[in-house]
C-alpha cells in the first residue's frame, strides 16, 4: 500500500480549496483581459507556459497555492501579506477594514473614494447616467451630450460591437460572469478613449463591486430614477413586452429588483425623477446638475 500524502487536502476541504483555484483562476484570467493580452503575451511576459497559464486559469493551479492560503488562514494572516507584497500601511488598512462589519467596509470605500479620489471637476468630464431600463437614460443622455457638444455612447452596445454578437447571445454564450467580463474591458476603454462624454450604462452594473467602484470614481453619476410602474409602461411602449411574456409577476419582480438596488444607485452624485416628468423639465433638471 502505499503510504498517505501529507500533501491531500483534509476531508471537507476540497470543496473550499477547488473553489479558490477557480476564484484565483478567474482573477488571473481577468486581470489579463483587463490588459488587452492573449495568454501566450502573458507567458512572453510572465516567462510562464502556456500550459500552466491555461490550467491556472481554468481552476486547477498548483496545490502548493492551496497548502500556502490554509497556513496564511491559520495565521489569520492575507495571502498577499506572507508574500510580502503589501507595505505596512497596507496591512494596517486591511486589518482595519476586515474588522468592520461587511455593510461598513462599502460605506468606508465610498468615503474614501469621494474623500481622496478624482476631485469633483475632473468626474464631471464624464457624466455617466445609471437606472433601470425604461427610466430615460438613452433619451435624456442624447439630448443633454447635443447640449453640451459632447460624444454620447451607450454602453450597451460597445458591449454588442466588442462582442460580436447581441446582449442575449453572449448571455447565453458566455453567462452572467462573461458579460460582466465584457462590460468592465468596455467601461475602461470608453472611458480612457473619451476625454468629455455623457455615457448611458446598464442597470445592473451597479451590481458588479469594481465595475461600480470604476463608475463613481471617474465620473459624475446621476441616478435616473421612475416608479417600477413607469419603468414597465415605458418599456412596453418601446413594443418590447418581453417583461410580461409568461410572467404574472413581472411587476412584483420588478418591484425587488428596484428596492435592491436603491442603496446602490443612491451611491449616485445626483438623483432626476423622472416618474410622471416632461421630458423637457427632465433635460433641464439634469442640465443645471451638471453645470452645478
Amino acid at each position: 500500500m502505499n503510504a498517505p500524502d501529507p500533501m491531500l487536502t483534509p476531508a471537507g476541504e476540497q470543496g473550499d480549496s477547488a473553489e479558490f483555484l477557480h476564484g484565483l483562476g478567474r482573477r488571473v484570467r481577468e486581470a489579463r483581459e483587463r490588459r488587452g493580452w492573449s495568454r501566450k503575451a502573458l507567458s512572453h511576459e510572465s516567462h510562464v507556459s502556456e500550459r500552466y497559464l491555461a490550467q491556472l486559469e481554468a481552476g486547477d493551479g498548483n496545490v502548493s497555492v492551496v497548502l500556502l492560503r490554509r497556513v496564511a488562514q491559520s495565521l489569520g494572516a492575507p495571502l498577499a501579506e506572507l508574500l510580502g507584497e503589501t507595505a505596512p500601511e497596507h496591512r494596517l488598512l486591511r486589518r482595519f477594514l476586515n474588522e468592520l462589519p461587511p455593510h461598513r467596509v462599502e460605506d468606508v470605500l465610498y468615503r474614501l473614494m469621494r474623500e481622496f479620489g478624482r476631485d469633483d471637476a475632473a468626474r464631471r468630464t464624464h457624466i455617466a447616467l445609471v437606472g433601470l431600463r425604461g427610466a430615460g437614460k438613452t433619451t435624456l443622455g442624447r439630448a443633454l451630450a447635443q447640449a453640451l457638444h459632447w460624444p454620447f455612447v451607450e454602453l450597451d452596445r460597445e458591449i454588442e460591437r466588442d462582442a460580436a454578437v447581441s446582449l442575449a447571445e453572449l448571455f447565453m454564450l458566455h453567462g452572467q460572469s462573461g458579460y460582466r467580463r465584457i462590460e468592465r474591458r468596455c467601461l475602461e476603454r470608453v472611458l480612457d478613449s473619451h476625454d468629455r462624454l455623457v455615457l448611458a450604462v446598464g442597470g445592473g452594473i451597479v451590481s458588479e463591486a469594481d465595475t461600480h467602484h470604476l463608475l463613481l470614481d471617474r465620473c459624475y453619476t446621476v441616478w435616473v430614477r421612475a416608479t417600477a410602474e413607469e419603468h414597465m409602461a415605458r418599456v412596453i411602449a418601446q413594443g418590447d413586452f418581453r417583461p410580461m411574456e409568461g410572467n404574472g409577476e413581472a411587476m412584483d419582480d420588478l418591484k425587488r429588483i428596484l428596492a435592491a438596488r436603491e442603496p446602490l444607485y443612491r451611491k449616485s452624485d445626483a438623483v432626476v425623477d423622472t416618474s410622471g416628468a416632461d421630458p423637457a423639465r427632465s433635460l433641464g433638471e439634469l442640465k443645471d446638475l451638471v453645470r452645478a
